[in-house]
């Protein structure tokens, strides 16, 4: 019985998730040419290991060459980042420094390539640092999701350096028996990270505007009150929080002050971040639908969140019990 190659299996599965992002019509071009560019490398993986086609191992090595910075331009929509011409143009410095090599010492490239890796992987990891506020452009509802799955991807690339290390050592060294399953073992977490990306909502970076959102110099406690307090009005009357696609960006621009602000404000008076804000007052909404008779799915849903599993948790964190033994109390 034929068994199709491990990366021909990881291409079908890649490719399955871009057709599917493509028909929900929400997914931002960075993103979808993420999943296709790893999709397209899969596939040409495939065709080079195992049907004998090595004419295509330099496109191979531009297509890997490719995938850092167009992970990176995903993952900076979501970080808020306004990547200008002029900054965006110096990304395409590694593919363009492949290209001539690939023309004049194609040796170099197995030093190269596992360099834009590690680099880029390493660059996402220190940008996460802040946690769920480094990406005010990713939904509030998904909690800590999306600052976990961004960091599986920059550790997926990371591997990958790795692992191309690992390859060019057994090539010099004769030890062949180690390219039967590294690849083979990146590849899997590489799916693993595409996969995370490619089927979690909480990753979806929806930006409403290009507002100023650089942080001031100077910051003081009556500022802060005072942003908290327009913020409290605003949301009281609104109650923007039953929005699930809410985002930290969105939320500022409703009350014209910059996202960075906005969030130092509330971690300093509130003592917690933007996301766990938001949640407690859709918990505090979802307990008045409660009492008024809802049940617990159309509470969740109505107070703004996607998944039962945040909802359990949030609900949890805030009421330091379950739904139903919040609603057996209640009704006790």
């Amino acid at each position: 019985m034929p068994v199709l190659p491990v990366p021909l299996c990881i291409a079908l599965l890649l490719f399955g998730f871009l057709l599917q992002r493509l028909v929900r019509g929400e997914t931002h071009v960075s993103l979808l040419a993420l999943i296709a560019v790893c999709a397209v490398q899969a596939t040409i993986v495939t065709l080079v290991q195992y049907y004998g086609f090595p004419v295509l191992r330099p496109v191979q090595a531009i297509m890997a060459i490719c995938i850092p910075p167009i992970a990176w331009f995903a993952f900076a929509r979501a970080a808020g980042n306004h990547n200008a011409p002029r900054i965006a143009a110096l990304h395409l410095a590694g593919p363009l420094l492949a290209l001539i090599l690939l023309a004049s010492n194609p040796l170099w490239l197995d030093a190269l390539i596992p360099l834009s890796f590690a680099s880029y992987g390493t660059a996402m990891l220190v940008r996460l640092r802040a946690g769920e506020d480094s990406l005010p452009h990713s939904r509030l509802e998904s909690g800590g999701n999306a600052v976990a799955a961004w960091r599986v991807l920059a550790l997926a690339l990371i591997a990958s350096a790795g692992s191309d290390i690992v390859i060019s050592y057994g090539l010099s060294h004769g030890h062949t028996g180690l390219l039967g399953w590294v690849p083979s073992l990146v590849s899997s977490l590489s799916l693993l990270a595409l996969g995370a990306l490619s089927l979690s909502n909480a990753i979806e970076a929806r930006r409403e505007g290009t507002g100023d959102e650089e942080a001031p110099s100077l910051e003081d406690q009556q500022r802060d009150l005072a942003i908290v307090a327009r913020l409290d009005d605003y949301v009281a009357a609104h109650k923007p929080y039953l929005d699930p696609d809410l985002t930290l960006a969105r939320l500022a621009r409703k009350i014209v002050i910059p996202a960075k602000q906005v969030s130092a404000a509330i971690n300093r008076v509130k003592g917690e971040n933007v996301s766990r804000y938001i949640n407690r007052l859709r918990i505090d909404e979802a307990c008045t639908m409660l009492a008024g008779g809802k049940s617990v799915t159309a509470s969740m849903l109505d107070a703004g969140f996607n998944t039962k599993s945040n909802f359990n948790r949030e609900f949890l964190r805030v009421k330091g019990k379950s739904p139903s033994q919040w609603l057996a109390d209640y009704e006790a």
